[in-house]
């Protein structure tokens, strides 16, 4: 098991334990040339929460950490700002990373035998449901649970087509992925380039699977004690 970070934590010691960390970093405004600071210093110079930092942080590096009492203490307000920020990074940059990299391992391989096409219309299935779910993010459910905490009427919108709240199985789509890649590729390829495939697919996989933790047992029950608190009213 991973020991979890607190305010004293080292930045740099966390990057180069877990690099991946950096595309949550990024939505805080964080990027790399770190030096020598602290969770603490670098919140305090970013004007940013540090106890709802960390959390994020245990959060995406260790699955042994459970942080739902922690963050329930917080606004449903601080949690959909970083979900929108998360959302934001999927579409400018984890989405096209992955199809660069995609096209440019299809230019290099074997047409004939390779079976990376039919991967890429998979890949581009998952893409049109997380894109879905996102439209759906800042349409309807965020702008509601934001609603609720401020206590303010909320236009109801219509549902965003092509997105089923109730079959959100992206997660389990891209592990799918991940699995047929390493499996079931077949046919000339690069393998430099498969592997760039491979590695930013698991790194949105991971990123799914931590932000789904947010999402599901953290938000969730805060909407839902939200609504009931609005139906007391």
């Amino acid at each position: 098991m991973k020991s979890f970070i607190n305010i004293d934590s080292k930045l740099a010691d966390i990057i180069i334990n877990e690099p991946s960390v950096v595309t949550v970093l990024n939505r805080f405004g964080i990027t790399l040339g770190v030096a020598d600071k602290t969770i603490g210093s670098v919140c305090a110079e970013k004007n940013l929460d540090r106890e709802f930092f960390a959390t994020i942080i245990n959060t995406y590096i260790n699955e042994d950490y459970f942080p739902e009492r922690i963050l329930s203490s917080f606004s449903a307000s601080k949690m959909i700002d970083y979900l929108r920020k998360t959302n934001s990074h999927y579409e400018q940059f984890q989405i096209p990373n992955i199809e660069r990299h995609f096209h440019f391992l299809i230019s290099k391989s074997d047409h004939a035998n390779s079976n990376l096409g039919l991967m890429l219309s998979f890949f581009n299935e998952v893409k049109s449901e997380l894109l879905s779910r996102i439209a759906n993010d800042n349409k309807h459910w965020f702008p509601r649970v934001i609603s609720m905490e401020q206590h303010t009427p909320w236009a109801i919108d219509s549902e965003i087509d092509g997105f089923d709240e109730e079959d959100d199985n992206i997660e389990d789509k891209i592990n799918d992925l991940v699995n047929m890649l390493v499996i079931h590729l077949k046919g000339g390829v690069d393998n430099n380039l498969a592997y760039a495939v491979l590695t930013s697919l698991v790194g949105l996989k991971k990123d799914i699977r931590q932000n789904n933790r947010i999402r599901n047992r953290i938000l969730r029950p805060l909407e839902q004690a939200l609504a009931a608190q609005s139906d007391k009213t």
